[in-house]
């Protein structure tokens, strides 16, 4: 039976994506905290697929959980220079003020959060490819794993 995909999955809190490989098989990948990028993992396709009410593993997700949650894990675990990290401060600027203010972020705030992220989330794909094709990388990354060591 074929699988459809992209599929998109939370595995053990990290983003994890499954596609078709172009031999016919299936290829995934899992977020990087320590670079911010997909890094090419098919170890876990069966347990992902598999999974019924694993507590560690979430999905599948829509496309736009997905892109919500990695979104997240970044903003979270990683600082650097460049735009994307000048939207991340936007974004934790927004809920800032919504919890200094004792409140949930507006449905407008929100919104302007999600395109956010769906923006940040096209610049790092863009920066993968970029660096793919053999060009330096356009911004520094510093995560909170590398702080620790």
């Amino acid at each position: 039976m074929a699988v459809r995909t992209p599929r998109f999955y939370k595995y053990y809190a990290q983003a994890y994506r499954i596609d078709s490989a172009p031999n016919g098989g299936l290829v995934g990948t899992l977020l990087d905290l320590t670079t911010g990028f997909f890094v090419q993992d098919s170890s876990h396709i069966r347990e992902v697929m598999r999974a019924t009410t694993e507590s560690h593993i979430d999905g599948p997700l829509s496309e736009e959980k997905f892109i919500y949650e990695t979104e997240v894990e970044r903003n979270h675990f990683l600082s650097g220079d460049g735009p994307i990290f000048a939207l991340y401060e936007t974004i934790n600027g927004i809920d800032g003020t919504a919890t200094r203010e004792g409140r949930s972020r507006t449905t407008q705030e929100t919104a302007l959060v999600h395109a956010l992220q769906k923006r940040t989330f096209k610049m790092w794909e863009d920066e993968a490819a970029r660096i793919a094709a053999g060009e330096p990388p356009s911004f520094t990354v510093t995560s909170r794993f590398n702080a620790r060591q």
